[in-house]
């Protein structure tokens, strides 16, 4: 029964719901401990962006050490710690200590999130079936967007800010006792054929570096990494600055993991029937209108909510085609590595998003230039992933024929 694919998949969405869930409220805190201390918003923005930065650097190093040692340990000692950082968060009464908590976190989320958790799903599942497994385990780290940020604004609103860390901390803790599930596990069987023979991961990084779609999905997914932490971090303060009331904040990134259940399940879906690389210029063509469309329209609360939503829609709806296009093209057996340096741009990306949104705000006083460098960055990246080779390598291609 653990080594079930549905009961794999099971554990996964609800680690990823937890994982998710815990960071996605972390914008609910910029204000609030800013104002505590004094601190201009780039402090708080750049400690998030420190976070996003760690937990790129870091996932190639875990996903490599799940795929050598195991998923278990990597689980086990990443929500431990994860739950220790924003413990530290709670108590670190200067920029120094903030930066410290975050990079703890970053290194923390790196084991417990999509480029870990993955790897047993995707070997866990037929390869037929795979798409659409990785597009629910996303809609699982939806939910935990969806719930997370409401669940954050009732616990600061009862318990303060401190205390609503404190909560939050026991709440990540419970990825420990998952673990289990998703250790081990064996490659499922191709259709059609046998599994290929086992490959080094020196030579899977050779023929990953060689290949130049996973250098187009590396550099596509820093526009993602750039749009969801600067929204995440800094949706709640720009609505303030908006003159709406701070539940819209929480309730704007509520709705974006809400309507994100459906994105991310949908785009699975979808990318088991369609190209994955067109699904994904659809998608960065997608937010760069609807920020656009944001820009020029009055900022009521129907219209931030129906932005959030919509935004929701195309958020972390990237990340099962991403990752589906690592192990279409080069296999389940070393994806959390492959996807864990793909998922370094993102983090790139986001630690830029997190903190120039601070900085941009700090010095001009608005948040115009980086709706503007989204929109942008957003038609670069629908533009980029379409001359992506996405078949099968020859590796896979010869073991399917066999």
């Amino acid at each position: 029964m653990w080594r079930a694919p549905a009961f794999v998949l099971s554990v996964a969405c609800v680690m990823l719901a937890l994982n998710m869930g815990v960071r996605g409220g972390f914008g609910l805190f910029l204000r609030p401990i800013s104002h505590e201390y004094g601190w201009p918003l780039e402090v708080f923005s750049l400690a998030m962006a420190i976070q996003a930065l760690v937990w790129g650097l870091s996932q190639p190093v875990a996903g490599a050490l799940a795929d050598r040692f195991g998923t278990l340990r990597v689980v086990v000692l990443s929500g431990l710690a994860y739950a220790g950082g924003v413990v530290m968060m709670a108590v670190a009464t200067t920029p120094v200590l903030m930066y410290l908590a975050s990079f703890v976190v970053g290194v923390a989320i790196s084991g417990t999130s999509f480029g870990v958790v993955f790897g047993p799903v995707a070997r866990a599942t037929p390869v037929d079936k795979r798409s659409t497994a990785l597009g629910i385990a996303t809609a699982g780290a939806s939910f935990g967007m969806f719930v997370g940020p409401i669940l954050t604004e009732r616990f600061i609103a009862y318990f303060g800010w401190i205390g609503a860390l404190y909560a939050l901390a026991i709440l990540v803790a419970l990825t420990v006792p998952l673990a289990p599930v998703l250790a081990g596990g064996r490659a499922a069987p191709a259709a059609g054929g046998p599994a290929p023979a086992p490959q080094t991961l020196r030579a899977a990084l050779a023929e990953a570096s060689a290949h130049s779609g996973f250098w187009y999905l590396t550099a596509g997914f820093f526009v993602c990494g750039f749009h969801v932490t600067f929204i995440a971090t800094h949706l709640p303060a720009f609505i303030a600055t908006c003159g709406l009331p701070a539940a819209v904040g929480g309730w704007s990134l509520a709705l974006v993991g809400l309507f994100n259940i459906v994105g991310s399940y949908g785009a699975g879906v979808m990318g088991g029937l369609w190209r994955k690389k067109y699904l994904l210029s659809w998608i960065y063509a997608g937010r760069a209108a609807v920020i656009a469309l944001f820009m020029v329209l009055p900022k009521t609360e129907l219209v931030v909510l129906a932005f959030a939503g919509a935004m929701g829609l195309l958020w972390l709806s990237t990340v099962p085609l991403t990752s589906g296009l690592v192990a279409q093209i080069f296999g389940p057996q070393h994806m959390a590595t492959l996807f864990g340096i793909v998922f370094v741009s993102h983090q790139v990306g986001s630690f830029l998003g997190g903190w120039l949104g601070g900085v941009a705000f700090d010095k001009t006083g608005s948040y115009d230039l980086m709706w503007i460098i989204s929109i942008l960055l957003g038609l670069g990246a629908a533009v980029l992933h379409m001359p992506i080779g996405d078949r099968p390598v020859a590796r896979l291609a010869t073991a399917k024929a066999a």
